[in-house]
């Protein structure tokens, strides 16, 4: 896949992203309201600008959608795989650490500011909490079902919870932990799986069944009820 990024006049940065599986043009607005547009080798530039053009209200609508949907950061406690972590509203940014209690202050709840302080601080917390359990359960998996892959790397992936290249190399998004461990391991499976097959034909979601005891379907379908990205 080859990517190039357009500016737009009343949406902003477009990613144009050739895809040699793509059959047709398809626009995807993200939850930060960033837009993304896919397309075959074979549809020229300008055919894409002229249908992100045909397109603007309809992406103006999203984008619109995910704003309101901002879920307003609240004082409280976010319970992770191994952190308890206090949000506190103060008179200014800090966070302090005691061993796995975690306390961030914010100075207040509504700016994009506290928001993206707030961010930050999590995927930090999520990092280290990525690193002590995916590296081990993925090559526990991995043993245990027969399966070799050549490289991990963890990231905070906006646009997938992992991924496998050709060479078999496995990239898992750091957000993962925000996830049931029932599900992580879904992802870790399906990685795997990737490892042998390289599509999501037929003979992959069998295989995936096999693993899952016939719940492919049934945990992909949770998988997608939860975002990848930040989550108030």
């Amino acid at each position: 896949m080859t990517a190039k990024v357009v500016q737009f006049k009343q949406i902003g940065p477009v990613t144009f992203i050739k895809n040699r599986r793509s059959k047709n043009i398809k626009i995807r607005v993200k939850p930060d309201q960033s837009v993304y547009v896919s397309f075959p080798f074979y549809v020229s530039m300008s055919e894409v600008s002229q249908f992100v053009n045909k397109n603007l209200e309809w992406v103006t609508y999203q984008q619109q959608k995910f704003e309101t949907r901002k879920s307003k950061i609240e004082a409280g406690l976010i319970q992770t795989k191994f952190h308890s972590v206090s949000v506190i509203k103060g008179l200014g940014y800090k966070t302090k650490a005691n061993f796995n209690d975690i306390e961030i202050w914010l100075a207040d709840f509504d700016s994009d500011s506290s928001r993206s302080y707030l961010e930050n601080a999590m995927v930090g917390i999520y990092r280290v909490e990525a690193q002590k359990i995916l590296p081990l359960r993925l090559t526990e998996l991995a043993q245990n079902h027969g399966f070799q892959f050549n490289r991990l790397t963890i990231r905070n992936n906006k646009r997938n919870w992992g991924s496998c290249s050709a060479r078999n190399n496995i990239s898992l998004n750091l957000q993962m932990m925000k996830l049931p461990d029932e599900l992580i391991d879904y992802i870790l499976l399906h990685e795997l799986v990737h490892t042998r097959i390289k599509h999501h034909g037929p003979q992959f979601w069998a295989k995936l069944d096999e693993l899952t005891g016939l719940r492919a379907r049934e945990l992909s379908k949770q998988v997608r009820k939860f975002s990848t990205y930040f989550d108030a």
